[in-house]
C-alpha cells in the first residue's frame, strides 16, 4: 500500500516536471519565431558606445534582416540595415570572418 502511494507521488511529480519544462521550451520556441526588432532606428552617425553587433538574416521567423547593436550600457538598439554606415560595418565584419576562415 505504501509502495503504491509513493510510486503515485513520484509519478505525479515527474509528470508535473515534464509538463512545466515542455511548456517552457514551447514558450521559448514561439518567441523565437518572430521578429526581434519592433522599433528600428536610423542613426545618421555610427554609434560610439557599441559593445557588439548581432546580424539576424531574414527567414521564416521574420521577413526583415535585423541588426541589433548592444551598447556598453547593456541596452540594445535595432538599427536599419540599409543605413550606409551599418552596411559598411557589416561588410567589414563579414570580410574579417572570411579572412579568418581562409587562414
Amino acid at each position: 500500500m505504501k509502495f503504491a502511494k509513493t510510486f503515485s507521488a513520484i509519478l505525479a511529480i515527474f509528470l508535473l516536471y515534464a509538463t512545466v519544462t515542455e511548456g517552457m521550451s514551447l514558450a521559448r520556441s514561439i518567441s523565437e519565431l518572430r521578429c526581434r526588432c519592433i522599433n528600428v532606428v536610423t542613426p545618421e552617425k555610427p554609434i560610439k558606445n557599441m559593445k557588439s553587433l548581432e546580424l539576424i538574416p531574414s527567414g521564416p521567423h521574420c521577413k526583415n534582416t535585423e541588426v541589433i547593436i548592444t551598447l556598453k550600457s547593456g541596452n540594445s538598439v535595432c538599427v536599419d540595415p540599409s543605413t550606409p554606415w551599418v552596411e559598411k560595418l557589416i561588410k567589414n565584419i563579414l570580410e574579417k570572418q572570411n579572412n579568418e576562415e581562409t587562414v
